[in-house]
């Protein structure tokens, strides 16, 4: 269908947010009615500009929001990232160009702050690719059937002398932040986490009117350092009308510093009482989870999919961000249709750091900005991209060089959903 020029895309202001907010739940397929405790929660979150709607006459028909995010680099280093959520168009309004329209803006806007990628968590595979996204991490989920685990159900607690103790939301909301910084330094994929997510995922602030609150674990080392948290919901089941304790431990996230401390909180979780399943929420798609388990087959993988996806704004500064395990250089054609990110590359690599420039010399591989976005993390293959068709060898061999220099021992995770 032909784009219809009267349809206004524009930043919302903050008297809109309730028509935003209506269309948003209809983009999502949810009660259209915002409740009063959502829309107070959306008005702590909302930044000028950064909230994008398109408007046939007053009614809101497609959304867009983005906020600032750091991303976790190969390496450690935090590079500045528009994390992009809340899209959505109106099925009355679907095949006007509207998304490309907010895209473009929100896209070019980050390019002007000087943003180093966008992120996003794509609910359908197809869309983000056109406009530059590429699938960098991916998430596992794990079914434990506790019985067949093989750990001890008497379990009391960590054998090394540390503990684990239930807390409020209120200790996570004072314990959570410094522990996770120092994890996510080194996790490459994760995100930052400000005030409102902990603010959010402890309760504190509700958007959903049916909250139920979780329960909440910490690890104590044994000199009472913090070192691991987790949140948890139990289901209540008897199984099957009888008289006999069948519960499932739902894991919302867990986060852990060290894997004695992700060994304790599983097996923690895997001791309650009456709990006989436990559902890992999303993992790393190489968690080691399973091999905490003196039965690794009593960890099924239930659910597995791409996660966090980027889009390259700077290549320059993302290539020079991460580390490299290899050294080496290699010369990359960069397409970008968008025209952001595009052109010919040179890196060059060593243990001790890396150098990024533009360059006339010809190119090794070339590839969509979308694969870049890919293999930047260090997940993806180029091998594997070019035997797709993905990646184009120029220089034989290539591919494999790239691979040397780009992958990565440990696999990337993004903990999060935004």
């Amino acid at each position: 269908m032909t784009p219809r020029a009267d349809i206004d895309v524009r930043p919302i202001d903050e008297a809109e947010l309730p028509e935003w907010l209506r269309a948003i739940n209809a983009g999502f397929l949810r009660e259209p009615v915002t409740s009063e405790a959502e829309l107070e929660g959306r008005r702590a979150q909302f930044v000028p500009d950064r909230y994008l709607g398109a408007f046939d006459g007053s009614r809101c028909v497609a959304t867009f929001k983005s906020f600032a995010q750091e991303l976790t680099a190969v390496g450690g280093a935090a590079v500045p990232a528009n994390a992009v959520t809340g899209v959505t168009v109106t099925a009355t309004h679907r095949r006007r160009g509207l998304l490309t329209r907010m895209m473009s803006q929100d896209l070019a806007a980050a390019k002007e702050r000087e943003d180093v990628v966008a992120t996003l968590i794509a609910a359908e595979y197809p869309i983000y690719g056109r406009y530059g996204f590429g699938p960098a991490t991916s998430m596992s989920e794990w079914t434990i059937d506790v019985p067949r685990s093989g750990l001890d159900p008497r379990w009391a607690g960590p054998q090394d002398g540390g503990r684990i103790d239930l807390v409020e939301g209120e200790d996570v909301r004072k314990l959570g932040p410094e522990l996770y910084e120092r994890i996510r330094r080194a996790q490459p994929g994760a995100v930052s986490r400000d005030e409102m997510w902990w603010r959010v995922n402890t309760g504190d602030v509700r958007f959903e009117a049916s909250w139920t609150e979780p329960f909440y674990a910490v690890h104590r080392s044994p000199d009472g350092e913090v070192q691991g948290l987790l949140s948890y919901r139990c289901d209540g089941h008897w199984g099957d009308g009888k008289l006999q304790p069948a519960n499932t431990a739902s894991v919302r996230w867990l986060i852990a510093a060290n894997p004695a401390a992700e060994r304790a909180l599983w097996h923690y979780l895997c001791a309650i009482d009456w709990v006989v399943t436990v559902k890992s929420g999303w993992r790393a798609p190489d968690d080691l989870l399973p091999f905490f388990l003196p039965d690794p087959r009593a960890a099924r993988i239930t659910s597995q999919a791409d996660w966090l996806w980027v889009r390259l704004l700077d290549v320059v500064r993302a290539l020079e961000a991460r580390t490299y395990e290899g050294e080496g250089s290699l010369v990359l054609e960069v397409a970008d249709g968008a025209g952001l990110a595009g052109g010919r590359y040179l890196l060059e690599a060593s243990a001790d750091g890396a150098s990024c420039a533009r360059t006339t010399r010809s190119a090794d591989l070339a590839l969509d900005v979308r694969e870049l976005a890919a293999l930047w993390l260090g997940d993806e293959s180029a091998v594997r991209l070019a035997a797709l068709g993905r990646v184009r060898e120029e220089r034989a061999g290539a591919a494999r060089k790239a691979d040397a220099l780009l992958r990565t021992s440990r696999r990337p995770w993004c903990p999060d959903m935004f």
